[in-house]
């Protein structure tokens, strides 16, 4: 008789503990809470029943547990709600693969990542490459073949993300869709040996004669007559990059490096650079304004390298004073830095025998961090995109 009853009352309890837990079901409002309070519930059931199983266990054979109140309390533990977002699958630092983010706070919407784009990082026996996009959180994209030569020395994408242009092995400036639809021939006697920019506005590309040295044209791209406009000066830069704002062309020039207008007007030289010092040949990212210069810098005695373009890193400098600029790269060494239109840094830094990328906005903190896919260690960015 007592076991019958015992049975009843665990019953009637757990009846009890289930109402509880769907009514807390329905006024949970975020499914992060509401997972919480399950679990809670489902702790504070275990609890009841525990504690009326012993009450039942402990009392004398002749006696029967008393019933629990009818307005009995359910025990669920509430947390504070918290206004923080839930990261994205494109910068959360639990992303599967991601290395720790050391504390970083998860990406804002002020802050993104863009597109990534990458070629070649090195010259093979292939006669072409692909390139290929990857936006963190998503997965790589094939995108159209170039000449090896051109995909890993002088290729080139336009601000927006659509269209690259390169100069093949005839010294002919070339551009298409990315996917490599829309293929047009836009001018002969172009330099390959250095890279053609495009403008802010994705429709002019300056490029180096092939045939006259230090000499530098602007391209209309969207011109039936493919127009060109000389700059009145020869320059013998090399490699440009052209600000977001339009206002500065940096480019490399003897063992340093020189800040242009858009009109090829001399604006200033980056300190800091002589040949018997500190040198530099290869530029890789200049910030929207001009005001700082992610480039591949060579200690006094160390080998210089050639004209070839090298889109590697190992330093950001303020075009104005020389000096470095600091990153957060935890201890790790740093490979590749390019700038956004917002000012913020997609930051490459060696993981291991692969890459992470990090997001560090324009103060230099850093915003988020992802592993870059395996698929495209043996490859260097070629630019970001928003």
């Amino acid at each position: 008789m007592n076991d019958q009853r015992l049975r009843l009352d665990l019953a009637a309890l757990a009846d009890e503990v289930t109402s509880v837990d769907l009514r807390d079901r329905t006024l949970r409002t975020s499914r992060r809470l509401g997972i919480q309070r399950t679990v809670a519930t489902s702790a504070a059931a275990l609890v009841l029943i525990a504690a009326a199983t012993g009450t039942a266990f402990a009392i004398r054979p002749n006696e029967s547990p008393p019933p629990l109140p009818a307005d009995t309390p359910s025990v669920t533990a509430t947390p504070t709600p918290t206004q923080s977002p839930t990261p994205t699958p494109s910068t959360s630092a639990d992303t599967p693969g991601a290395p720790p983010s050391s504390g970083s706070s998860t990406n804002t919407p002020a802050v993104k990542f863009g597109k990534l784009f990458y070629g070649p990082a090195d010259v093979t026996e292939a006669e072409t490459a692909y390139l290929r996009s990857w936006r963190p959180g998503d997965s790589p994209v094939r995108l159209l073949a170039l000449p090896v030569l051109a995909a890993k020395g002088n290729s080139s994408i336009s601000p927006d993300g659509r269209r690259v242009a390169w100069v093949d092995d005839r010294a002919i400036l070339v551009v298409a869709d990315v996917d490599g639809s829309d293929r047009q021939e836009m001018r002969s006697d172009v330099a390959d040996s250095c890279t053609p920019v495009w403008s802010p506005d994705g429709r002019h590309l300056l490029f180096n004669s092939g045939s006259e040295p230090g000499r530098h044209g602007v391209l209309d791209t969207r011109s039936d007559k493919r127009t060109v406009e000389w700059w009145a000066e020869r320059q013998s830069g090399c490699h440009a990059l052209w600000s977001a704002d339009g206002r500065s062309i940096a480019m490399a020039v003897d063992v340093g490096v020189t800040l242009y207008a858009a009109d090829g007007t001399k604006k200033r030289t980056v300190p800091g650079f002589s040949v018997r010092g500190t040198r530099s040949h290869d530029i890789a990212s200049l910030s929207p304004d001009g005001s700082r210069i992610a480039l591949l810098q060579r200690e006094p005695g160390e080998d210089s390298g050639d004209i070839a373009r090298e889109l590697w890193v190992n330093a950001v400098l303020d075009t104005r004073t020389g000096k470095q600029v600091a990153l957060p790269l935890g201890g790790r060494t740093l490979r590749q830095v390019y700038f956004q239109s917002d000012g913020s840094m997609v930051v490459r830094v060696q993981t291991g025998s692969g890459y992470a990328v990090l997001l560090v906005d324009e103060d230099g903190r850093k915003v988020s961090e992802i592993a870059e896919p395996a698929s495209l260690k043996d490859m260097q960015i070629l630019a970001v995109v928003d």
